[in-house]
C-alpha cells in the first residue's frame, strides 16, 4: 500500500510537468510576443524546440516504464495473495478427521493397544504427507493414491462394521496432480455414507489419466443425507477455482440412496 501512494506520488508529479511546460511557454509566447494566435515552439530556435520535444519523449518513454513496473507490481500483489490463500485453504484440509481420530485412539490403546499402535503409524504418515507433500505444488499421483489408501484403512479401523470400499486406479504413474483435492470427496463418502449406515456401507472410487485430463469419480450409498455444502467442499471449489481456472469440472448427482461426485482435471 506504501509502494502504491509513493508511486501515485510520482505521477502527479509527472503530470504536473507535463502539463504546466506547455502552459508557461503558451503564455510566455502570447505576453511577449503579442501573438493572437499561437503556434506551440514555432518561434523558437529549431535546437530549443528539438530540445523540447526530446524531454517530451523522455517522459514517455519513463510513463512506458512506470506503467510496465506497475503491472508487473500488481500481478506479483495478486500471485502472493493467492498463494498466501492456497495455504490458508491447505491448512484447513481435514483437520477435525485428525481430532475425531485421536479421540478414538484415546478409547482403543485401553481396549487394543497393538491395533492402537498400527493406527498411530499410518495416522502419523497421513499427517507427514498433509504438512509436507501438501505444501508443494504438485506431487507423483501414485504418493496421492498411497495417501487415499492410508485414509481408507484407517477409516476402516475405527468402525466396528463391515465396509466395503473399492478403489480402481488406472494411472500414468509419471503424472503429477495438486494434492489434497481428492481427500475431500473422499471423506465426504466416509461421514455422509458410511457413519450413517448400520449395514451394507460401500464406497466405489476410480482415478484414471488420460493425455489431457485426471478423473476422479467417486460413488456411497447413504440412508439420511446431511447438507454437503460445508467447508469442505467450499474449499476445494475454492481451490479448483484458483489451481484450474477454466480447467476443471466438478460435478454432484444422488438419488434416494446414491450419492455421486466426479471431478476432471483438465491439462492443456
Amino acid at each position: 500500500m506504501i509502494a502504491v501512494k509513493r508511486n501515485l506520488k510520482w505521477v502527479v508529479i509527472a503530470l504536473l510537468t507535463i502539463g504546466v511546460i506547455p502552459l508557461i511557454i503558451t503564455v510566455y509566447e502570447v505576453i511577449f510576443t503579442k501573438n493572437k494566435s499561437v503556434v506551440f515552439l514555432g518561434n523558437y530556435h529549431p535546437k530549443v524546440a528539438l530540445i523540447v520535444i526530446y524531454y517530451y519523449v523522455l517522459l514517455v518513454c519513463l510513463g512506458i516504464v512506470w506503467l510496465i513496473r506497475q503491472i508487473i507490481f500488481i500481478t506479483k500483489l495478486k500471485s502472493e495473495k493467492t498463494k498466501a490463500e492456497l495455504m490458508l485453504l491447505k491448512s484447513q484440509v481435514s483437520p477435525h478427521f485428525f481430532f475425531n481420530m485421536l479421540n478414538n485412539l484415546y478409547g482403543l490403546v485401553a481396549k487394543d493397544s497393538r491395533k492402537a499402535q498400527e493406527l498411530i503409524l499410518k495416522l502419523s504418515d497421513m499427517m507427514r504427507y498433509s504438512i509436507y507433500e501438501g505444501e508443494k505444488e504438485k506431487v507423483k499421483i501414485q504418493e496421492e493414491i498411497y495417501f487415499l489408501k492410508n485414509y481408507i484403512e484407517l477409516h476402516k479401523m475405527r468402525y466396528h462394521k463391515h465396509i466395503t470400499v473399492d478403489f480402481n486406479c488406472d494411472v500414468d504413474e509419471n503424472r503429477k496432480v495438486v494434492p489434497l483435492l481428492f481427500i475431500i470427496l473422499l471423506e465426504n463418502a466416509f461421514k455422509h455414507g458410511v457413519e450413517n449406515l448400520r449395514q451394507n456401507a460401500y464406497i466405489k472410487m476410480n482415478l484414471t489419466t488420460s493425455q489431457n485430463e485426471i478423473s476422479f469419480a467417486i460413488e456411497n450409498n447413504y440412508e439420511k443425507m446431511d447438507n454437503q455444502s460445508g467447508i469442505g467442499l467450499k474449499n476445494l471449489k475454492r481451490r479448483l477455482e484458483l489451481i484450474y481456472p477454466n480447467q476443471h469440472d466438478l460435478t454432484f448427482s444422488k438419488t434416494e440412496s446414491i450419492y455421486q461426485a466426479r471431478l476432471i482435471l483438465k491439462q492443456l
